[in-house]
């Protein structure tokens, strides 16, 4: 399994200058030839008004110039072409550069990305039925290869970003969305939901990780299969009070009877880089802190406070940790 750092300089990194995949770059040479435009036409307006400020002065002490008003219409007009060109210009550049954000294949791998309130449930699917998985907050995907992303929103207006591989693309209830991504660059990007939706806004992340073909089809084929029943004692402890308590009705663990729909799969939950959509990293302390108080740390979430007993909290933990 490739193990590479958070692309940038820190965990939370993440720029639209600092671009990765297909669609970002395009979108930055955009960016940076809109300011450069606009800087010149800046400076150019600048030194007109400067230019006509001193003529103006210098035209109060003598007759009227001949032709002045003539070359001043001439002026108006060339300012107004040049304007309606370079309006034009930056339209054709915007449609050329956005294209790519719906580029789409038969070939391509396409996932479908639902937002909710406030984590990303996340299923890859294809012609083969026994191909298809879920799993929520973090998108694997092959180096070099364009990702088609089915875009849902299931409560309110969300919107996903990875500013370092593409723009942002509305995920509207009732109105199915596409987003094609592309990276060369094997690492980790992180992503955010771009569009207010509720308490929670804020924390809404989620992580693209990029990798080589070879090491994304081993994490694919690891998803695809059943969680693994544990061999700890603590563990099948946590197993039994996890079927026994609400949590199988929100949550779905593959392989056992646990089928909620509700709430994200945790079929293979203890691989995941982060919980509760970007809040901690997953480690057995991060979880069970999550199943003790989940209004306490992220307020508002639709986690409702399971009573349990420290013992039965320790043994979840311990369950939840070793769903690789």
């Amino acid at each position: 399994m490739l193990v590479v750092p958070l692309t940038g300089c820190g965990g939370n990194w993440q720029s639209a200058l600092d671009v990765y995949g297909s669609a970002a770059i395009s979108l930055k040479h955009l960016i940076i030839l809109i300011v450069a435009v606009c800087s010149v036409v800046w400076m150019l307006v600048m030194i007109a008004l400067i230019a006509a400020l001193w003529r103006n002065r210098d035209a109060r002490s003598s007759s009227p110039e001949p032709g002045r008003e003539r070359r001043m219409t001439m002026a108006v007009i060339g300012a107004v072409v040049a304007t309606v060109l370079i309006i034009s210009t930056f339209t054709v550049m915007s449609f050329i550069a956005t294209r790519a954000l719906t580029v789409a294949s038969q070939d391509d791998l396409t996932v479908r990305v639902r937002g909710l309130q406030w984590w990303w449930g996340l299923e890859y699917v294809g012609p083969d039925p026994s191909h298809r998985f879920e799993t929520a907050n973090e998108i694997h995907i092959p180096v070099g290869r364009n990702v088609r992303l089915q875009l849902e929103g299931l409560d309110v207006i969300h919107s996903f970003w990875v500013p370092s591989l593409a723009g942002k693309q509305d995920l509207v209830p009732g109105r199915p969305n596409e987003l094609t991504i592309r990276v060369e660059r094997a690492g980790v990007y992180r992503g955010q939901c771009a569009e207010f939706c509720g308490m929670q806004h804020a924390h809404m992340a989620l992580l693209v990780i990029a990798e080589p073909q070879e090491d994304f089809d081993k994490w694919a084929t690891a998803q695809r299969q059943v969680a693994t029943p544990p061999t700890d004692e603590e563990a099948a402890a946590g197993l039994r009070t996890f079927l026994t308590k609400p949590c199988a009705a929100c949550h779905t663990v593959r392989g056992t009877a646990a089928a909620g729909t509700t709430g994200p799969d945790l079929t293979h939950v203890g691989s995941r880089r982060t919980i509760a959509s970007g809040m901690f990293e997953t480690t057995r302390g991060s979880l069970a802190a999550w199943i003790a108080d989940p209004q306490t740390i992220k307020p508002g979430n639709n986690m409702p406070l399971v009573p349990l007993t420290p013992d039965e909290l320790r043994a979840v933990s311990a369950y939840l940790a070793s769903l690789k």
